[in-house]
């Protein structure tokens, strides 16, 4: 059986009673890095585990080969931060698992996406998630043009070093609009701005951080 469990986006105690009677119990971890995976498990009293890395780098071989590893054992599948399978390789390890019937269960927890939405202060009835835009700077520009098209409220999300680029794409392409950015959510140094880009621009302490942006409705 996989399990795919929610592990903290900052804090290392926001994470479920439940989640961590799985972790104590299954035998092997498969994680995006091996020493996030332990430091947390670490800070939980849980030590002795078997760890499988999942990263963007697994080929489609390593892939399969975790798959029996799923059939025959208790799995737990986490990330560096959040909700495994979203944004990230192991919604392969999900899709794979299914298709050998695998039985995959939800161990749910921490969200960013959550945190930035229930910070809005804006009842949001639909949005649009973009998630990460590309990075070469050609089809980054096309997809930032097709997005001026979206007048829904729309959340995009990039690596932390890109904060300060995916800002200055903003002020280009979305000058007129009004923005809500959350950075390092449930860490000390949590921040939230909200206000037009110029704004976020001025005050953002950062260069770089864990980041979601919320551009509101048009």
């Amino acid at each position: 059986m996989l399990y795919l469990v929610a592990t903290p986006i900052g804090d290392t105690n926001e994470i479920s009673l439940r989640a961590l009677d799985i972790l104590r119990e299954s035998e092997i971890i498969i994680c995006e890095s091996t020493k996030e995976a332990s430091k947390l498990l670490r800070s939980h009293g849980i030590t002795g585990k078997k760890y499988e890395v999942l990263d963007e780098h697994s080929t489609a071989d390593d892939k399969a080969a975790l798959v029996p590893l799923c059939a025959e054992k208790q799995v737990a599948l986490v990330t560096d931060c959040g909700t495994p399978g979203f944004c990230d390789p192991g919604a392969d390890l999900v899709r794979l698992c299914r298709q050998k019937n695998i039985q995959v269960k939800s161990v749910l927890g921490a969200s960013a996406l959550m945190g930035l939405l229930s910070l809005s202060g804006q009842r949001l009835d639909e949005f649009v998630f973009r998630g990460f835009l590309p990075a070469e700077t050609e089809s980054r520009g096309k997809a930032l043009r097709e997005l001026t098209k979206e007048k829904r409220a729309t959340i995009i999300m990039d690596t932390p070093y890109r904060l300060k680029k995916t800002l200055n794409d903003m002020k280009e392409h979305f000058s007129n609009r009004r923005f809500l950015l959350t950075l390092n959510l449930s860490q000390e140094d949590e921040t939230v701005l909200d206000g037009n880009i110029d704004s976020l621009i001025a005050k953002n302490p950062f260069e770089k951080a864990e980041f979601m942006l919320l551009i509101y409705p048009a």
